[in-house]
């Protein structure tokens, strides 16, 4: 008998952005490979459970076709022999009149799911999961979904978070995913795969998610350009300095004083970072709004603080 990933998962939509995509968590390895199948076409699915990973690309191709997400959960378990061991939430991409449909969003569990397992629904979103310590880590993901503003990602990131909080996986923690689709939101445009973020083996994988995420977010996507830039000065300048050193970029001294020299300093940590999505006045400006907010030393509070401080700008 095949493991069963005991996951709990959230599917989801943006009608702002077009996006839409699938966020786990489970006590299994590599379950980004595993449960969510997304295609910015189309919609979201999440096969868990006993998983029949069919589900992905079949549920897809219905979406398609033009079948509702009701209907096509219909259409995937009615045919499967072992419908009562599957998980499986489907959304329907933004457009038309999703949102005015409660049919575009849906999800079943069957009645031989282990304990504790269920679903519940939203006008955007359905989170669903198994062997599961208890119903709140589900009501937790979609309270926390429904309240937390920021993107579709970061949204559905919360709810893991939430969920895992509220009690989680009963077993344990292991793997997670992110994996959100838009129209040519893809590398260079020439696909739909906007984020792809897999963590498929670690003691916390939500936090290494997210963590790995941010890279991810400042690396390859796109942000409007902003008005005005603030430049680096005082003691987050010298804080700065003092870590471009210790990282080899920079070999003068650490003051709180931020000019050519130092700047040239923040384009060497740029291009060895691939950071180049951004100009240095966009990192020196995101570093200064953001380092007071960011967690951790060195490098890794370098790239905390950029993420933080580009928050203000819109994704493209």
């Amino acid at each position: 008998m095949q493991p069963r990933p005991s996951t709990f998962s959230i599917a989801a939509r943006d009608p702002a952005t077009d996006a839409v995509g699938v966020a786990v968590q489970s006590k299994f390895i590599g379950v980004g490979a595993v449960v969510p199948f997304v295609s910015a076409d189309a919609g979201a699915v999440a096969t868990q459970s006993f998983a029949n990973v069919a589900y992905g690309p079949d549920g897809l191709e219905l979406l398609r076709e033009g079948h509702t997400a009701a209907e096509t959960v219909e259409r995937l378990t009615s045919d499967d022999d072992e419908a009562a061991q599957r998980q499986v939430g489907v959304v329907e991409a933004p457009g038309g009149d999703v949102g005015e449909r409660d049919d575009s969003v849906a999800a079943f569990s069957g009645e031989e799911c282990f304990d504790v397992f269920g679903d519940v629904q939203g006008e955007h979103y359905t989170v669903q999961g198994n062997i599961l310590e208890n119903r709140e880590t589900l009501t937790a993901m979609a309270e926390t979904f429904e309240a937390i503003e920021g993107g579709l990602p970061e949204r559905m990131i919360a709810a893991l978070h939430a969920g895992n909080d509220a009690g989680g996986d009963s077993r344990g923690e292991q793997s997670a995913a992110l994996y959100v689709a838009k129209p040519e939101g893809g590398y260079d445009g020439k696909n739909d795969r906007w984020v792809d973020v897999r963590v498929d083996d670690h003691e916390h994988p939500i936090d290494e998610l997210e963590r790995v995420f941010r890279l991810y977010d400042i690396t390859l996507l796109a942000r409007e350009e902003p008005d005005d830039t603030t430049e680096l000065s005082g003691e987050t300048a010298e804080a700065v300095l003092g870590t471009l050193a210790d990282l080899g970029f920079y070999d003068g001294t650490a003051d709180e004083e931020f000019g050519d020299a130092e700047r040239d300093a923040l384009e060497d940590f740029r291009g060895m970072n691939n950071f180049e999505n951004h100009s240095v006045a966009v990192l020196e400006d995101a570093l200064a709004r953001g380092w007071d907010d960011a967690d951790g030393e060195g490098e890794a509070r370098m790239v905390d603080a950029i993420w933080h401080g580009l928050q203000r700008l819109e994704r493209k």
